[in-house]
């Protein structure tokens, strides 16, 4: 799809006629994201592509994804209009927030200033946030952003698309809300926000995702993102390692799209070969799962992607520290007062309130993680945990 230079400033601002998204499609019932296994790891493995119709649950029962395509727009609040399951909408989206699987209890130790310390503190992986039809959505529209970007129909500082001049090298990047450098720029910029320095405003679709996120207990409310970086790579490209420029507030995200990698963690990460690293904590990122980036997660222990298997595409969220923001920014009225969502008092009452039975809505488990370390989803009563070092 070509957009000509007079619409690019209202598709972005979501007023195009164009139609960038494809109509719904329908996708498999059953694909289904696997639980993601952590261990030691110098690589990235195996891909998991986009959707895999050969998925399979790991149990024999009654898959919960049976109701995780549901259709919710991704929004800020849903109406109150009764579909034709006889569902309210606010009762699917409680259903698809139920099904959310939350690990927060992440355990790597290392000797810091001569201290043990659990360098994953602070970091959060959330699975299942956005299904396959809404993944979807949000990656025919970042190819659409690459075209337009190809075509030099957005600002110079938002489109990146570096010659592959060696293994690892050339990731294409899109950055929306603000410039951000990764190393000293041509004008002798230093790394960090160019605070005079402008990119194209957030698409309406990734405010959308800011909203879901925030209702979804996935960040929280005093920390709505306010830019982003696109990450598209192709087969073997990476990400080094790194800890993210404090020109950013923690805790920020990372959004994983069409194949499924592995971040390592570590104080210490080292380069093997290009694009080839090794570290101590390896942690496997689900299709349209988020993970959170916060305390020693962040600050303590850099990360990095190594080159890729497949195709991939990650969205970065993050806030910008409000000493770093650019000259010319202006709050987006929409990312203002986001409210999270609120569970039901009582599940059952609930139930019976609408219904008069039981068998209507699912009971709300949590089929992501399986272990005694799980976080069952929010709105239920927290069984003891055991945590153990990894």
């Amino acid at each position: 799809m070509a957009l000509s230079n007079v619409n690019v400033a209202e598709f972005l601002r979501g007023n195009s006629s164009d139609d960038v998204i494809s109509p719904k499609r329908k996708l498999n019932a059953d694909a289904y994201t696997p639980s993601p296994r952590v261990g030691d790891s110098t690589n990235s493995g195996r891909s998991k592509r986009f959707v895999s119709a050969s998925s399979t649950p790991v149990n024999n029962k009654q898959p919960v994804s049976d109701l995780s395509n549901i259709e919710i727009k991704l929004n800020d609040g849903p109406s109150r209009s009764v579909v034709g399951d006889d569902l309210v909408e606010d009762q699917k989206e409680f259903i698809r927030f139920s099904q959310v699987g939350r690990r927060k209890d992440f355990v790597h130790y290392e000797n810091v200033n001569e201290k043990q310390i659990n360098v994953l503190k602070g970091l959060e992986l959330h699975t299942n946030v956005f299904n396959p039809d809404e993944q979807m959505e949000i990656v025919e529209l970042v190819y659409s952003l690459q075209r337009m970007g190809q075509k030099q129909q957005l600002r110079v500082r938002t489109y990146s698309e570096p010659r592959k001049w060696m293994r690892g090298k050339g990731r294409v990047t899109i950055q929306f809300g603000c410039c951000y450098n990764y190393a000293v720029d041509k004008s002798g910029n230093p790394p960090g926000i160019v605070r005079d320095e402008e990119v194209d405003p957030l698409p309406p679709l990734f405010k959308k995702m800011i909203k879901r996120m925030v209702r979804w207990h996935v960040m929280p409310t005093s920390c709505v993102p306010d830019s982003c970086i696109v990450n598209i790579y192709d087969e073997g490209d990476c990400i080094p390692p790194h800890i993210d420029h404090h020109d950013f507030v923690r805790p920020f995200c990372t959004v994983s799209f069409l194949a499924e990698c592995k971040i390592l963690f570590g104080t210490t990460l080292k380069i093997i070969n290009p694009g080839e690293f090794s570290g101590p904590f390896s942690l496997p990122l689900p299709l349209g799962s988020v993970l959170i980036f916060n305390g020693n997660g962040a600050d303590v222990a850099k990360h990095c992607v190594p080159s890729v298997p497949a195709k991939r595409i990650s969205i970065t969220f993050r806030k910008m520290d409000v000493g770093k923001l650019p000259y010319r920014y202006t709050p987006d009225p929409e990312l203002v007062g986001i409210e999270r969502l609120v569970p039901p008092p009582s599940s059952d009452s609930s139930r019976n309130r609408h219904h008069g039975k039981n068998d209507k809505l699912p009971k709300s488990e949590n089929k992501v993680f399986s272990n005694e370390d799980d976080f069952p989803p929010l709105g239920k009563s927290t069984s003891s945990s055991r945590r153990s070092r990894r």
